[in-house]
C-alpha cells in the first residue's frame, strides 16, 4: 500500500501527455479495471 501511494505521489508531478501515452500503454481500451479487483465501475 506504502508503495502505491508514494508511486501516486510522483505521477502527480508528471504532465497529462506522458501519463496519457503510459495508460495507453498498458491498457488501450481504457477499460475500468476496479472491476477487476472486485468494486462497483466509478462511471
Amino acid at each position: 500500500m506504502e508503495h502505491a501511494i508514494v508511486r501516486e505521489k510522483r505521477m502527480k508531478k508528471w504532465r497529462r501527455d506522458w501519463k496519457i501515452r503510459l495508460i495507453e500503454e498498458t491498457n488501450s481500451n481504457w477499460n475500468d479495471l476496479a472491476l477487476e479487483f472486485g468494486f462497483d465501475a466509478l462511471c
